[in-house]
C-alpha cells in the first residue's frame, strides 16, 4: 500500500505541474498602446557627478527601468554648456550603448543643459545640427515629430526625444519623480489655465487660446484669462503663459502630471538665467516644463502649442511625448520633468471573476472597438456592442467569462 500510495502522489504532482494556473486561465486583455513604457526609455547618467548617479538610481527603481537601458558616461560635471566636439564624443558613446528598441531618453542631471546653440535634449534627439539653430531670429529646421501620431519615434522618425530629470537638489528631483509616478492612470479632474499677460510680445500664443478652449471643450475645464498671473488655485493641471517672470507660483497647487511653462527668451537656461528658470515650475509642483536656452525671439513654433500638448496628453501619451509633439521647432528648447508621467493612460481592473472595468480618457467622441481571438496572434474579430466613448473620462464595464482566449481593445 505504501508503494502504491507513493506512486499515486507522484502522478498527482506531475498532473499539477501541467494544470493551468488560475492566472493562466484568466482571459488576456490587451489595452491600446498610448504611451512609452519603462522598456522604451533609456536613462543617461554621468558617473562623474554624484548627484547624477543618485538621480539615475532612484529613477531606475521608481520606474523599473531595465538594467540594459541604463547608460553610464564619464565627463567633468558642473558646466552649463558642452561644445559641439565634446557632445559628439559623448553622443557616439550614447549611440553605442543604446539598445535598439529604446525610443526616448531621460537625462539624470541638470547641467549641462545646452550644446553650443542647441538644447541638450534636442541635440540628443536629432544629433548636433546647426540647422536646428537660428540666426538673426530666423526659423529653424522643423521637427518631424511635431503633432505626430507616432508611438515609436525612433522607429518612425529616426529620433529619440529627451527630457531632463532636473532640479536644484536630490530632494526636489525625487519629489518630481514621485509626482510623475503618482500621476499614472489618475485621470485628474484639474483645470487648464491659458493666461494672456500684459506682456504682448510674450503672449503671442494667445492667438490660439480661444480656439484651444473651443476644440477641447468637455475634455478639460479651460479658463482663458487676461491677467498677470493666476493665484490661489488648487486644481492646476495646465498653466501656459507668457512672461519673463511668473509671480505667485507658490500660491498654486499643481496636480500630479501637471504641465506648465512661460514663453520667454531664456527660461531654459536652467541654472543661470537672468529671467525665470523653467525649474521654478517643477519646484512649484509641475511635473514637466519647457524653456529655450538661447534667444529664440517670439516665434510660436519654438514654444509648446498648448492645445496640441493637451490633446496628446488626453490621448494617454506620456509627458515627454505630449510636450515634444507640441513644439514645431524645438532645436533651441530644453524639456525638463518626469518623462513617463501618463495621467490619462487607460487602466483595466478585473472587479470580479470574468467582469472588467476599463477607465479610459478621450479627447473626442468615438467608439471603443473590442475584439476577441482564441490566439494571441489573432485573428481578432469584433464582439458584441461597441461602447461609445464621450469626451473626457469614461468607465466601461464588460464581461469576458471564458477561461481561454484573448481580448484586444482599440
Amino acid at each position: 500500500m505504501t508503494k502504491l500510495l507513493a506512486q499515486f502522489l507522484v502522478v498527482l504532482l506531475i498532473a499539477s505541474l501541467f494544470r493551468p494556473s488560475p492566472a493562466d486561465a484568466q482571459p488576456r486583455v490587451q489595452l491600446p498602446r498610448t504611451a512609452l513604457t519603462s522598456d522604451d526609455l533609456a536613462v543617461i547618467v554621468n558617473d562623474d557627478d554624484p548627484l547624477s548617479r543618485q538621480i539615475g538610481e532612484y529613477y531606475r527603481q521608481a520606474r523599473h527601468i531595465p538594467a540594459a537601458n541604463m547608460i553610464h558616461l564619464h565627463f567633468p560635471p558642473g558646466r552649463s554648456s558642452l561644445s559641439k566636439d565634446e557632445f559628439e564624443h559623448l553622443k557616439a558613446e550614447i549611440d553605442r550603448l543604446t539598445p535598439a528598441h529604446v525610443q526616448a531618453y531621460a537625462v539624470a542631471w541638470t547641467v549641462p543643459y545646452r550644446v553650443d546653440c542647441m538644447s541638450l535634449t534636442s541635440a540628443l534627439a536629432f544629433g548636433f545640427d546647426e540647422d536646428y539653430c537660428s540666426s538673426s531670429c530666423g526659423p529653424t529646421k522643423p521637427s518631424p515629430y511635431f503633432n505626430s501620431p507616432s508611438l515609436r519615434p525612433a522607429a518612425d522618425h529616426k529620433l529619440r526625444p529627451a527630457m531632463m530629470l532636473a532640479g536644484a537638489s536630490f530632494e526636489q528631483i525625487k519629489a518630481l519623480i514621485d509626482r510623475g509616478v503618482a500621476a499614472d492612470h489618475s485621470l485628474p479632474g484639474g483645470s487648464a489655465y491659458l493666461v494672456i499677460t500684459p506682456d504682448k510680445l510674450r503672449s503671442v500664443r494667445a492667438a490660439y487660446f480661444e480656439q484651444t478652449a473651443k476644440e477641447l471643450a468637455g475634455v478639460f475645464p479651460i479658463e482663458v484669462l487676461e491677467t498677470e498671473a493666476i493665484t490661489g488655485r488648487d486644481d492646476v493641471l495646465f498653466y501656459f503663459t507668457g512672461a519673463a517672470h511668473v509671480p505667485q507660483l507658490d500660491t498654486l497647487d499643481f496636480l500630479p502630471g501637471a504641465l506648465g511653462d512661460h514663453l520667454t527668451s531664456t527660461g531654459g537656461q536652467l541654472t543661470d538665467s537672468s529671467q525665470m528658470s523653467s525649474l521654478r515650475w517643477l519646484e512649484a509642483g509641475a511635473t514637466a516644463s519647457y524653456g529655450t536656452v538661447v534667444e529664440p525671439c517670439n516665434h510660436m513654433q519654438k514654444f509648446p502649442f498648448p492645445g496640441i500638448a493637451m490633446f496628446h496628453y488626453a490621448l494617454g501619451a506620456s509627458a515627454i511625448e505630449a510636450y515634444w509633439k507640441s513644439v514645431a521647432w524645438p532645436g533651441e528648447g530644453v524639456f525638463v520633468g518626469e518623462p513617463l508621467a501618463k495621467p490619462f493612460a487607460p487602466e483595466l481592473r478585473e472587479i470580479r471573476p470574468g467582469q472588467f472595468e476599463l477607465r479610459i480618457f478621450s479627447p473626442r467622441e468615438r467608439r471603443l472597438r473590442i475584439e476577441r481571438s482564441h490566439s494571441a496572434a489573432g485573428p481578432f474579430k469584433p464582439i458584441g456592442r461597441q461602447p461609445r466613448l464621450r469626451r473626457g473620462a469614461n468607465i466601461v464595464r464588460f464581461n469576458f467569462p471564458e477561461t481561454e482566449g484573448y481580448l484586444r481593445l482599440r
